[in-house]
């Protein structure tokens, strides 16, 4: 079955991070970008991850995962190479609103992490759902290069007038007809 491509704040939501390695770290690398509302619990943790939990001012509980962690959680990743504790992770879900992620095992997983172009508030992502992330990656590198650097200032520019110009045709018609323009200055 496919995953359903969404995008939801992480505004309020409290998210846990089991692992502290070079998987873990490139999860919550990108979960920087959407939020600081993290909590890591890992047993073993890498310099580099230390490093960047330190920056970003995660914390970290240096433990093993127990059960009953996620309660309190909106969303779990669990980075580990333990495939047991992803399964108990996500079966202790079951009868919680508990969304989980188990990485590079999709059997254990609501949700998965696409490979994303982020340039301001433009965000968008490329998914092979999970049938091949280094896949995602490269189509994900071609089309970052088709993006122009002029596109953060413009979104900024379209988000004041959206919100300064009244809801309506007239507001629709305007903004396409700059997007348009946008478009064929950098595509044409």
């Amino acid at each position: 079955m496919s995953f359903f491509p969404a995008y939801f704040s992480l505004k309020n939501r409290k998210i846990l991070l089991v692992g502290g390695g070079y998987i873990a770290l490139e999860k919550l690398e990108k979960l920087v970008d959407f939020t600081k509302e993290i909590t890591v619990i890992s047993k073993e943790v890498s310099v580099a991850f230390r490093d960047f939990t330190t920056i970003h001012k995660i914390p970290i509980e240096e433990r093993a995962y127990e059960t009953g962690d996620i309660l309190g959680y909106d969303i779990v990743i669990v980075a580990t190479d333990t495939v047991f504790l992803h399964k108990l992770i996500y079966n202790e879900s079951r009868s919680t609103r508990v969304l989980v992620n188990s990485v590079d095992d999709t059997a254990y997983c609501d949700f998965i992490f696409p490979s994303y172009i982020k340039k301001g508030d433009l965000t968008i992502s490329v998914s092979t759902g999970g049938s091949s992330p280094a896949m995602a990656k490269r189509l994900r590198v071609y089309l970052e290069k088709l993006i122009p650097s002029a596109i953060e200032p413009f979104l900024k520019e379209m988000r004041g007038l959206r919100k300064t110009m009244p809801k309506g045709k007239e507001r629709m018609n305007f903004l396409e007809k700059k997007s348009d323009a946008f478009m064929k200055k950098y595509f044409e």
